[in-house]
């Protein structure tokens, strides 16, 4: 009967925790490195674009880039925890001590979990509002793009509930965004179409203007068309909403600059004003899916390395290892823009890599452990 050793499993642990932090940190100081040196050149020729400027912008990123390469530290520092303790022929003891490898792989893979949910619950918060702030000042200063006029890219359309006319009825803005000193966040050369349950048309409305007040859009000189009938006179009219600038805004930005917490009812209020949320439910079902993406990280590195030094081809083992976390890496990216595209279910994109990646790695330390 297998032993089992809480000492040896702690002490296992540690060593795989330690190793795979500080791979985590590396990995993100490179890359980090290659970001700076990308916005240096990109900063070149703008004038107002100053040293503590670029750095500023690199350094909001880099939680954003450790949310990236957690999976990748993981798995090289877990290579690198696991090969060392086999060259020193400490897993070769511990397995003539009667104690098999799912005994002491126990403590990496509590640490694997606890790495992948302070990834998401953490560091994603922070990663969300750093980078969020890093793409503003990017747009500001070295693209020149800001405002929701550029985000909207001219002409923006909303859709949200109108129970004024019709219960369950659904009401469609369009106009020209802009962001007035004054007057907050309006639609120039306004259109309203107000629409039945059914999608069918009720009444048109035009107005030179309509302002987003809380909870309140206002069109001013609005224009109402019905069927069979004349326009109406020029006059005031008031819809309801729940959207307000910031989330306009948002809808139109990367899904990494939202909070983990904050996505759930962010995903509401897109669907309900009629935007897609498919990047948005494709990024929360991916961050939900991190800890079972380090687990199958830390099996695959365990499985990759526990080959002791005097059987051979341990250079192979770890290139192999690595190999095998590109090749996942590969098909993340593959699965996430099927499922961006709508041919594949955004639950199984984005759990799809992580659920593989673990099978792979079980599958693997079958083969070595029970031969």
């Amino acid at each position: 009967m297998p032993v089992f050793s809480p000492t040896l499993s702690l002490y296992i642990a540690r060593r795989f925790a330690g190793m795979a932090v500080a791979m985590i940190l590396a990995l993100a100081a490179l890359v980090a490195l290659f970001d700076f040196i990308e916005l240096l050149r990109r900063a070149a020729t703008r004038e107002e674009a100053s040293f503590a400027l670029v750095a500023s912008i690199a350094a909001l990123r880099l939680p954003y880039v450790v949310m990236q390469i957690l999976p990748f530290g993981i798995l090289l520092g877990g290579i690198v925890a696991f090969w060392r303790l086999s060259r020193a022929s400490e897993l070769v003891v511990a397995r003539a001590a009667g104690v098999s490898a799912w005994s002491f792989l126990f403590g990496p893979i509590m640490v694997a979990l606890l790495l992948g949910g302070l990834a998401i619950t953490v560091v994603s918060p922070l990663s969300a509002a750093m980078f969020s702030r890093a793409e503003r000042m990017d747009a500001t200063y070295l693209r020149n793009a800001t405002g929701l006029s550029s985000l909207a890219g001219g002409r923006l359309w909303l859709r949200q509930a109108d129970d004024g006319l019709e219960p369950g009825g659904v009401a469609i803005l369009a106009g020209v965004p802009e962001v007035r000193p004054g007057e907050g966040f309006v639609l120039r050369d306004a259109s309203l179409w107000r629409l039945s349950a059914q999608d069918r048309p009720l009444t048109r409305v035009e107005a030179p203007l309509a302002r987003l007040t809380p909870g309140i859009w206002e069109l001013g000189q609005a224009v109402t068309y019905v069927t069979n009938r004349p326009p109406s006179a020029p006059e005031a009219l008031r819809l309801p909403t729940t959207l307000t600038p910031d989330r306009i805004e948002e809808s139109f930005a990367s899904p990494d600059t939202l909070s983990f917490w904050a996505l759930p009812g962010f995903i509401k209020v897109l669907e309900s004003a009629g935007f897609s949320a498919v990047r948005h439910r494709l990024h929360f079902e991916s961050l939900l899916s991190t800890p079972l993406l380090a687990v199958a990280m830390a099996l695959l590195a365990a499985g990759f390395s526990m080959r002791h030094a005097r059987r051979g081809g341990v250079a192979q083992m770890l290139g192999a290892g690595v190999a095998a976390g590109f090749a996942l890496f590969l098909l993340d990216k593959v699965v996430e823009e099927l499922g961006q595209a709508g041919t594949l279910p955004v639950v199984l994109a984005a759990w799809a890599p992580s659920v593989a990646g673990l099978m792979f790695a079980l599958t693997l330390l079958l083969y070595v452990e029970d031969g």
